[in-house]
């Protein structure tokens, strides 16, 4: 992902936002495992249903068991892909980064599976539509991500894999996302379970946003124009630094207070 010296603005732009979103996403893994992992321990639901719709529900054993391991496969796979991305872990430790690329693999294939279910079986229309969508965008890079790994086909498979990451970190960024649009324009637009016109549009950003940002970034490291490289660092400072923004907000009023 990190290339060459004339690239420097674009390196500098990329590593920002890593670290931006190594932050972020482990701030969200401790909040899953200790939050969840409380409720799951004690038995008591009570405080993790208020948070999330349509939680553990009592006499639907199938269904709170899919909800239990899509949460776990959640924190497993939001610390796993972070270190999938980290160029020294994979140059140093080849075999980790196998190992923990199929977990990695299987995790984002039975999450996207689960969030079908939870989707449609438990009746969140609202978000099922950008949740289907997203779904099956992650199961393509899951599936070309792997094809071209095992081909050994490593030019493929990086920004195969870099796109599943980002389509898996979709439950991550909408809630960056609507502590952001709150810091900026207060609840107004989201509606009631994310209903309204902001809420709907964010359902959908939570993956398209990151991934077109993404190829703007493949796009100018082909470039051979200085001003290419610039304009694009430039607007991926911005977009960073407005998603470091909401990942603050989101520790603030979201993770921490649960912990």
């Amino acid at each position: 992902m990190f290339q060459t010296i004339r690239q420097r603005p674009l390196v500098a732009a990329a590593i920002y936002w890593f670290v931006l979103t190594f932050i972020g996403q482990s701030l969200f893994t401790l909040y899953i495992l200790i939050f969840y992992g409380r409720a799951s321990v004690t038995g008591d639901w009570t405080a993790a249903n208020d948070v999330l719709p349509d939680g553990m529900i009592p006499g639907d054993g199938a269904g709170n068991a899919v909800l239990f391991f899509h949460l776990l496969f959640g924190a497993l796979i939001t610390f796993g892909g972070l270190l999938q991305l980290i160029p020294r872990v994979r140059m140093k430790y080849p075999r980790f980064h196998r190992w923990n690329g199929r977990l990695y693999m299987l995790s984002a294939v039975v999450m996207s599976l689960g969030g079908f279910y939870v989707a449609w079986g438990r009746g969140e229309i609202g978000s099922g539509y950008a949740t289907s969508i997203n779904g099956v965008v992650i199961l393509i890079c899951a599936y070309f991500a792997t094809r071209f790994a095992m081909a050994r086909n490593f030019m493929r498979h990086q920004p195969w894999a870099i796109r599943l990451f980002l389509a898996v970190s979709g439950v991550w960024f909408l809630r960056v996302f609507i502590m952001l649009w709150v810091l900026l324009f207060g609840p107004e637009g989201l509606g009631e379970d994310l209903g309204g016109p902001a809420g709907v549009g964010l359902n959908y950003a939570q993956f398209i946003v990151p991934i077109m940002l993404f190829e703007l970034y493949r796009w100018a490291q082909r470039s051979k124009t200085p001003a290419v490289h610039w304009s694009v660092a430039a607007t991926l400072f911005i977009c960073s630094t407005l998603m470091g923004a909401g990942i603050g907000m989101a520790w603030l009023f979201l993770w921490l207070p649960n912990l």
